[in-house]
């Protein structure tokens, strides 16, 4: 019962993909969550290092300087980032627009997830424009990241204003901290790795608390720019 709500969407795409099609790009969309979802873990973990401050060592800057002189880094981002984000994006949209979420009818957990799920996607779409745009210098400079200055201007951009402070990056991170754990149990699914109610409990409890750790790094990294008497100072 807890799948009726996907099996409907998947059926709607079917006349239209081919089977055999929408089974591939399906694995694909798995995939390509599961590539961006693990740098969504590594970038909270290395955002979290802010809590630390700039004395006696900035921890953030090094992170920051140590990404920032890989070799070919345009290609790494391109190759496990950027292409996995767009596809992952235009075909979730499409999830998004052809799901029939019947909670109303039946109230499971999972149904409530899979809605959830769609929203969540909805809301990082939105974040990540903004995310993206913001730190580019798109939206004006007091939103902008200077890989310099990555302390500084990370607290800056966030405390640019409370709706971005208090609104706009907290949302992000709860949606984006969900959407990346649920989408981690739904792909142990879908690539046959737990097959049983059991396994698929017995995971769920390990993706609950990859929620829980990546969330707190998520908040530490907002509260440091926002309360770090350090970076206010410079600010």
């Amino acid at each position: 019962m807890s799948q009726i709500s996907q099996t409907t969407a998947s059926e709607f795409a079917q006349p239209i993909m081919g089977d055999q099609s929408h089974f591939l790009i399906r694995r694909l969309h798995s995939l390509t969550g599961i590539l961006f979802g693990g740098y969504v873990v590594v970038h909270l973990i290395v955002n979290a290092t802010l809590i630390q401050g700039t004395l006696p060592k900035d921890i953030y800057q090094i992170q920051v300087d140590k990404i920032h002189s890989l070799p070919f880094l345009w290609a790494i981002e391109w190759a496990f980032i950027y292409l996995p984000i767009i596809f992952h994006a235009v075909y979730g949209t499409w999830i998004v627009f052809t799901g029939q979420p019947n909670v109303g009818a039946y109230g499971y957990a999972k149904n409530w997830a899979y809605l959830l799920q769609r929203i969540s996607a909805v809301l990082i779409g939105l974040f990540i424009l903004f995310h993206v745009l913001g730190f580019k210098g798109l939206l004006g400079n007091a939103l902008t990241f200077d890989e310099h200055q990555a302390t500084l201007s990370a607290a800056r951009s966030i405390t640019c204003c409370a709706l971005v402070a208090y609104v706009i990056y907290p949302v992000g991170i709860l949606a984006s901290c969900f959407h990346l754990a649920n989408g981690f149990w739904a792909a142990a699914i879908t690539w046959g790795l737990t097959v049983s109610a059991a396994a698929q409990r017995r995971w769920g409890y390990l993706c609950a608390g990859l929620f829980i750790l990546i969330s707190v790094c998520g908040f530490l990294a907002l509260t440091a720019c926002i309360h770090n008497k350090t970076m206010i100072v410079v600010h």
